[in-house]
């Protein structure tokens, strides 16, 4: 048994060792050395040649043979038996293949040499094709972003040069005409105790932006006109609402004036107040031709305002960033919607005015005036509220219980440095734009086309027409006045369009 293992392992040792001989020269060189010797050891014997007569001019498979092409110590019956022959002849077969082959295998392995450093070379020019490529993209995306960013800075300097005062440039628009004179002389006969405002017209102030949050906003107005025996109300409306949003309101506001005193209603919009009242004539008006008696439009950003389009306009720095924090200022705060502010810009002005435009029929009056950019303004304290004390009981410094004061319903004024604002808001445009304005709304923007045009000598800010100051001087109009002045001019121009459309 262990006669016949160590065979085996003999056999295998040999094959093993010749197909590796075999492989090398068929690799490296020619295949005529394979046929050098073929031999089996075993046990106490000498190795013998597998052919005879082999000469190098012929192959291993010429000088094979069936009966002499293994010699084997006698003895070994088992080599017989399992026909070491047969294991032989596939080798032979094999070099006849690759001999007959010979000369085609050679050029095919030249030709697959060559083609080594072309597969390289052809490799190595496509990672740099697809590096260049990378490159290149790179660089565009580099060059986009630069070209973003310079984009966005040209937009942001460059601002709303190009909006401000579009309205008088635009082809189509109506002239305006200046009625300062008159104005000033109906103040004046106010100011001397001559009040010529009708009572045969219903009287409607319409509050700005914000004004939800301002308790005083118009009320001294509306005290000032009932004095007087006038009807006159303030607009409910929720200002910080849409434009198109509080136009439907104000239409349902004029029908039920006049519905309920049969009287015309004559309108005086501040701010965004006279937009709003502007887009409701605009879109209904043929609801509301014989139920408005005209329009005063008071420091209202008819074709938009600058400060609005500049905060947010797209495509400028930090444009989203900036449009969060007012979302979360109005929406969130204040509870409004950011389409108030949004409505203001330039650029919805410029959609709305194309798509609806006011009647030509309409009495109009465009109000706005000049803020005041002296350093005394930014000291000067605005009243927009006022806090009443309860039941206070002050004691005396004597026993005597007369001269305990008690005092009831005190009231005590909260000011607010907001016409400081304004003077610092109207200094920002007039340096940046070159710009008047009242702080909020360039003098240009607030002319409406086609209307009577009111410029008064008097520095005033925004918010001079609705909060009383603090500091007020008794020798000039207050808001009061010039709000009947206004209402008195619209009333003499409702009559003299009547008039000439009779003849």
């Amino acid at each position: 048994m262990d006669d016949i293992f160590s065979h085996l392992l003999a056999l295998t040792s040999y094959m093993t060792q010749q197909f590796t001989q075999f492989l090398e020269d068929l690799l490296f060189g020619n295949v005529n050395y394979c046929s050098r010797y073929v031999a089996v050891s075993s046990s106490g014997q000498h190795e013998h040649p597998v052919t005879s007569g082999y000469s190098p001019g012929t192959s291993f498979c010429d000088n094979c043979s069936s009966s002499s092409l293994l010699y084997v110590a006698s003895g070994s019956p088992w080599v017989q038996e399992i026909g070491i022959l047969n294991l032989v002849e596939p080798v032979c077969t094999i070099c006849k293949f690759v001999e007959s082959s010979r000369p085609y295998w050679i050029v095919e392995f030249f030709v697959k040499g060559l083609n080594l450093p072309l597969s390289g070379l052809r490799l190595s020019w496509r990672l740099a094709l697809a590096s260049l490529r990378s490159m290149l993209i790179y660089v565009k995306c580099a060059v986009g972003r630069i070209q973003g960013t310079i984009s966005r800075v040209q937009k942001t300097l460059h601002g709303s040069s190009s909006d401000i005062g579009w309205l008088q440039q635009a082809p189509g628009m109506a002239p305006v005409k200046d009625g300062s004179a008159r104005f000033m002389e109906l103040l004046d006969c106010i100011r001397h105790g001559q009040h010529k405002l009708p009572d045969s017209f219903v009287y409607l102030l319409i509050p700005g932006l914000f004004s939800n949050h301002g308790p005083l906003y118009f009320v001294s107005a509306k005290r000032y006109f009932s004095k007087m025996g006038l009807a006159c109300h303030i607009a409910k409306i929720h200002s910080e609402a849409s434009v198109e949003h509080n136009a439907g309101e104000l239409r349902q506001y004029i029908e039920e004036l006049y519905w309920g005193s049969g009287k015309r209603v004559m309108l005086l919009g501040h701010s965004k107040g006279g937009v709003d009242a502007a887009a409701a004539l605009s879109i209904y008006w043929t609801d509301l031709k014989e139920k408005v008696g005209g329009l005063v439009l008071v420091q209202s950003p008819y074709g938009g305002t600058p400060l609005a389009s500049d905060v947010l306009r797209e495509g400028q720095i930090a444009d989203k960033e900036t449009r969060r924090i007012m979302e979360l200022v109005i929406c969130k705060l204040i509870k409004g919607d950011i389409r108030a502010l949004d409505d203001l810009t330039y650029e919805r002005r410029k959609e709305f005015l194309m798509k609806y435009e006011l009647p030509p029929s309409i009495p109009l009056i465009s109000f706005h005036s000049e803020a005041s950019t002296a350093l005394s303004v930014i000291a000067t304290m605005t009243q927009i509220a006022h806090a009443e004390l309860p039941w206070l009981r002050l004691p005396g410094f004597s026993y005597d219980d007369s001269r305990d004061v008690i005092q009831s319903g005190r009231k005590v004024p909260i000011v607010v440095p907001v016409s400081a604002v304004m003077a610092l808001c109207a200094l920002h445009l007039q340096l940046r734009y070159g710009e008047k304005s009242d702080g909020l709304v360039t003098c240009r923007d607030a002319e409406v086309p086609g209307s009577i045009v009111v410029r008064p000598r008097r520095k005033l800010d925004h918010a001079w027409m609705v909060y009383s100051s603090w500091n007020r001087n008794l020798n000039e109009p207050d808001a009061c006045e010039m709000c009947e002045a206004l209402l008195t001019q619209l009333v003499e121009l409702g009559s003299q369009i009547k008039g000439e459309e009779m003849e």
